[in-house]
């Protein structure tokens, strides 16, 4: 078996160009991801033929080619020996294809490198709040009321619940200040406390922020004459992300001129103090005017053409995805749940990725060969439950008109419940789990929508696969 392993790292490094084409290689769960020198060298035909390859694909400037669980470690361990390139990190590999990258997909993968770390957290407390609205939602299960309603010693499980998942949108800056300062390159503790700064007890709840201007209550400093908004900054994501590249440039400028003999006493609490003092007077207020802009922008696109609105994103989700831009509109979603208490876009990026779940089961029924007929039923069941580049990658952009046919479903489905004003209360699991993040009085819209991304597409991609044999 070790044999093969090798046999199969060796037709890889073949089919990429070569150990002299590898700049760098790591690997993920399920993918090897190398920086190449050139990816024009790269042999697609040869490297489809390899039987441990599930699919490959290039983004933000990695070359990925996707392997499998388990398998990957392997397969990774025999090319290490075989190239005699170092075994390289993520963030090595990473930093040696940031040069293939133009200035816009440089802000898009620095967006995704600090969101994709923090959103295992984010989904976790997404299905848990689904499952707090299943047990508080009324008409569920029972007309005018709910399950805690009826059932009284389920009320506290559900308080339980709700506080856990709760936690990670209240702290959320916390989460984001950790992995925005570890990406720009300071210290994530720092960030982690600059983040809780921002959500302070004693400062004025986001959320609350609109009652108590309109009652003129908002608390104030008084700075040299200046009067500073006591708001604290839940939910919100433009605060801290700025605030956070703050930190690090200013961590960074006294640690290159502190002496190491003070290091300790100097540049934490200079770096806290002064960035905390300029998220307060200047990021903050800024920021979060930008942020209110923002979605006002969205809510008022979407509110005047929802039908547009949804059948277009609907439509450009996927696209997205290959170019990696989709990261941008995690922030944008996170933005919607704090500013409004919920999202229209998120349940649209579901219906997206049930879409291309639906295309690649299709393909299982047209295709010939076994290994073709594998990877388009492990794609699809790896798309319904949330994670589609398999389906995307190793099925579906290769015979294009199944990418095309769920770009038609999802657009189609994101009409129906944008009509329907189907919003979900968190960002959960983007595939038929995602129910649970729906608002339960909006779930009867957003089945159907799913009917729609599964019926469409696979009708669509049998019909054509039929008509091109």
């Amino acid at each position: 078996m070790a044999e093969d392993f090798r046999q199969a790292a060796q037709d890889i490094v073949k089919a990429v160009g070569g150990k002299e084409n590898i700049a760098s290689a790591t690997h993920c769960v399920t993918r090897l991801r190398l920086a190449l020198h050139d990816e024009q060298k790269v042999d697609q035909q040869a490297l489809e033929q390899i039987d441990v390859v599930k699919g490959s694909f290039s983004n933000n400037g990695q070359f990925q080619v996707v392997v499998g669980q388990g398998l990957v470690e392997k397969v990774y361990k025999e090319m290490v020996e075989i190239t005699g390139i170092k075994s390289a990190t993520k963030e090595e590999t990473k930093a040696a294809s940031q040069k293939h990258l133009n200035p816009l997909q440089r802000a898009v993968k620095t967006l995704a490198d600090i969101f994709i770390p923090i959103l295992p957290a984010i989904v976790t407390a997404g299905l848990l709040m689904g499952i707090n609205n299943i047990l508080t939602g009324s008409d569920i299960f029972y007309e005018g009321k709910s399950i805690v309603d009826v059932h009284e010693q389920w009320k506290d499980i559900a308080g339980i619940i709700n506080l856990i998942a709760n936690t990670a949108f209240v702290f959320l800056p916390g989460l984001i200040g950790w992995s925005a300062v570890k990406r720009f390159g300071g210290s994530p503790l720092l960030g982690i406390v600059l983040g809780l700064v921002l959500v302070h007890p004693d400062l004025l709840n986001a959320w609350d922020y609109g009652k108590a201007k309109e009652a003129g209550e908002i608390p104030t400093w008084n700075l040299f004459g200046m009067d500073i908004d006591k708001l604290g900054y839940q939910g919100q994501v433009l605060p801290v992300l700025f605030a956070s590249y703050v930190l690090a440039k200013i961590e960074l400028f006294l640690n290159k001129r502190v002496p190491d003999a003070i290091k300790l006493l100097v540049v934490a609490p200079v770096s806290l103090l002064v960035t905390g003092f300029l998220s307060f007077i200047a990021i903050g207020p800024i920021t979060f005017a930008i942020g209110n802009a923002i979605t006002t922008a969205f809510t008022g696109i979407f509110s005047a053409v929802p039908a547009i609105g949804g059948f277009l994103y609907g439509a450009l989700y996927a696209p997205l995805v290959v170019t990696g831009m989709h990261h941008t509109f995690l922030a944008v979603d996170l933005q919607l749940i704090g500013s409004l208490g919920s999202t229209f876009l998120w349940p649209i990026l579901a219906l997206s990725n049930i879409a291309q779940g639906s295309s690649a089961l299709a393909m299982m029924f047209m295709a010939k060969e076994e290994k073709q007929k594998g990877l388009a039923l492990s794609s699809s069941i790896s798309a319904y439950l949330g994670i589609t580049e398999p389906a995307m990658f190793g099925v579906n952009l290769r015979y294009r008109y199944p990418f095309i046919a769920a770009m038609v479903g999802a657009s189609l489905g994101g009409a129906f419940i944008m009509m329907n004003k189907v919003v979900a209360l968190s960002v959960g699991v983007g595939g038929l789990p995602g129910f649970f993040s729906i608002a339960p009085d909006k779930w009867v819209p957003f089945f159907i929508g799913m009917g729609i991304a599964i019926v469409v597409p696979f009708i669509i991609t049998f019909v054509l696969g039929k008509t091109k044999r």
